[in-house]
């Protein structure tokens, strides 16, 4: 039996994470902030979806910030957009807001003037992109190397430490599309609405043996 806790503060629709989660096997996913049934869970889900003052927001008025911080100590941590981006140490976004530090880094507006092959991109990037998986990681597993993901976001991640890299894509730069460390594993893209791939990387999360 694999319990799921999905992250509650307020931002995105729960339900569909929830529901990919039961698709690919999770026995029980239960969307909550109540901190004894996250600690009851065997994995936690941190998704994030909006701007990110609103987020920082929601998770301390809730608790969600201090029960990320100590899921990720015990179990696997899925976290996912601006879930994956609150791992940071600050975001550009809303002219500054303080993440939760987990990671040392920044996360930088792609900005206005992006350009590929003298065509301007529009920002925010959403739509489906190539992703590069850098380390082999059981998230991972039995995903063909630049599948496809679905993405929606102005913002991307730069972390300091290079070792965390998981994965990284290409949208007028190259940026950092996964991350991982122990038992957490982030990601930009949204694969709930991934289709085949991003669901097998929630089966390769119910069954990960972090």
């Amino acid at each position: 039996m694999t319990r799921v806790a999905v992250l509650d503060y307020g931002m995105g629709n729960l339900h569909s994470v929830a529901k990919a989660l039961e698709h690919v096997g999770a026995s029980e996913v239960i969307i909550t902030h109540d901190p004894a049934k996250v600690r009851a869970a065997d994995r936690v889900v941190f998704p994030g979806v909006g701007a990110m003052r609103d987020c920082m927001a929601g998770m301390k008025a809730v608790g969600v910030d201090a029960e990320v911080r100590e899921a990720a100590l015990q179990k696997p941590v899925l976290a996912i957009c601006v879930g994956m981006q609150a791992l940071l140490d600050r975001s550009e976004e809303n002219g500054g807001v303080d993440c939760l530090g987990m990671f040392a880094g920044q996360v930088k507006f792609f900005g206005n003037n992006l350009v590929e092959n003298g065509e301007r991109l529009k920002v925010p990037h959403m739509g489906w992109n190539n992703v590069n998986q850098t380390v082999d990681h059981p998230l991972w597993a039995d995903i063909p190397q630049d599948s496809r993901f679905y993405f929606v976001h102005s913002y991307y991640v730069a972390v300091e430490d290079s070792g965390l890299i998981a994965g990284r894509t290409h949208y007028g730069l190259d940026f950092t599309t996964a991350i991982t460390r122990d038992n957490l594993f982030a990601v930009q893209f949204h694969p709930e609405k991934s289709q085949k791939w991003g669901l097998q990387l929630l089966k390769n999360f119910v069954g990960w043996k972090a």
